[in-house]
């Protein structure tokens, strides 16, 4: 199998000011590009050869895993944005966060403070665990909830380059900035 950069649903431009076009151009064409292509040529005449990426984030490891669960996880991370979505959790996924965390401004907290606290580069998510919980959890490099059995919801990328042209090294402004162009309906329906 053949993996492509797949097309963004907005125009480069299309978050600023929150995310520029700089950014986009270094974190999306380049550094999710140099994902795919290594890892087109690291699936090359492996047992993962014909696999999809799901597949390759549940049960690979090495390289294959690191830039396999990158394009997922960048995939998914680029795709929940848009610049004129809805800006807050809606219909039954508002439901479960304001169920489990008390209201959206309380999850949002601790979404944040999840993200701002993670050591290092990684991701913080939002997934749904089998009984239908919600789980905000903190994951390192690549890391996936898809391999412990959960369905992601929402993730932040807190690698830096993610942000670094933006904000340089200030995690927290980006969190503010990340807020800003997320749209809960692409979110929720991932619920």
């Amino acid at each position: 199998m053949t993996f492509e950069l797949p097309k963004l649903p907005y125009e480069l431009n299309a978050l600023e000011p929150h995310i520029s076009k700089q950014t986009l151009e270094y974190h999306y064409g380049k550094h999710h590009q140099a994902y795919v292509t290594n890892l087109n040529n690291l699936v090359k005449g492996s047992a993962f050869e014909n696999s999809d990426l799901e597949t390759i984030v549940k049960e690979s490891d090495g390289g294959i895993f690191n830039n396999g669960a990158q394009i997922w996880n960048h995939t998914f991370y680029f795709f929940q944005f848009s610049p004129n979505g809805a800006r807050t959790a809606q219909g039954t996924l508002a439901d479960a966060i304001n169920a489990q965390y008390g209201s959206f401004a309380k999850f949002k907290e601790e979404f944040t403070a999840a993200a701002a606290t993670l050591f290092g580069a990684g991701w913080a998510w939002l997934a749904k665990n089998k009984e239908g919980k919600l789980e905000i959890i903190k994951e390192s490099n690549a890391g996936n909830p898809l391999r412990n059995g959960l369905t992601p919801i929402l993730t932040c990328d807190v690698w830096e380059h993610a942000y670094y042209l933006d904000t340089q090294n200030a995690r927290p402004q980006y969190l503010k900035n990340f807020w800003e162009v997320l749209d809960w309906n692409v979110i929720g329906k991932r619920f």
